[in-house]
């Protein structure tokens, strides 16, 4: 058995009734008679900020690697800068007195 097929504009508007006005979903549903489960599928598929939103989820957790990368290196570049305790001036050369 077939479902029914709504019209672009009526799931856009339907969606609208959701994301601009604050209804609820179940509430919009009933009342359009549709199920959650098709009515959720409209929302992402229409939705505007629903494509915005993963994109600024996907730059933003590209910013928190991109970070953790940066530590990492300056982590690195700090314990390479720092000079070696045990490091002689001459690999040769043997200390019998401190400075």
């Amino acid at each position: 058995m077939s479902g029914k097929h709504y019209p672009e504009e009526f799931k856009i508007g339907a969606v609208k009734q959701v994301v601009d006005r604050g209804h609820s979903v179940s509430s919009v549903a009933t009342r359009l008679d549709i199920t959650t489960h098709s009515f959720y599928a409209w929302i992402k598929k229409y939705d505007p900020d629903s494509s915005t939103n993963k994109e600024q989820s996907d730059a933003q957790a590209g910013l928190r690697r991109l970070q953790k990368e940066l530590k990492r290196v300056t982590d690195e570049r700090d314990i390479l800068k720092k000079p070696r305790r045990t490091s002689q001036s001459c690999p040769t050369e043997v200390r019998l007195y401190t400075r």
